[in-house]
């Protein structure tokens, strides 16, 4: 097996691009929902948050498409960093690097 994620989800804010001498660096969050029904029988959505990071062309593509509100697909993998922050504590940041990206729907 291979790392893989593929993710539909729709964009939390406007993407933030860098221009690096290399080319471009999109970041940007997307939300998924999954609804179920809990043991009292009420209906729950559950949303989850996932930051994603592209590179090069797929950065361009999402520079031009991608907006707030837009429903998108995202396909890459699965990516851990760490850090300090300015206190020394050691942080954890859990993220996608997206590999394609495919416009759907309109606007949430």
């Amino acid at each position: 097996m291979k790392n893989r994620v593929q993710l539909i989800g729709h964009v939390g804010q406007d993407p933030e691009i860098k221009n690096l001498e290399n080319g471009k660096l999109a970041n940007l969050s997307i939300a998924t929902n999954e609804n179920y029904t809990n043991a009292k029988g009420e209906k729950v959505e559950q949303t989850e948050w996932h930051r994603i990071t592209a590179w090069g062309k797929t950065a361009e593509i999402i520079e031009k498409y991608v907006t707030k509100g837009k429903e998108i697909a995202i396909e890459g993998k699965l990516s851990h960093k760490s850090y300090e922050d300015k206190e020394g504590n050691k942080r954890y940041v859990t993220e996608i690097v997206a590999s394609e990206v495919l416009l759907l729907g309109g606007n949430k």
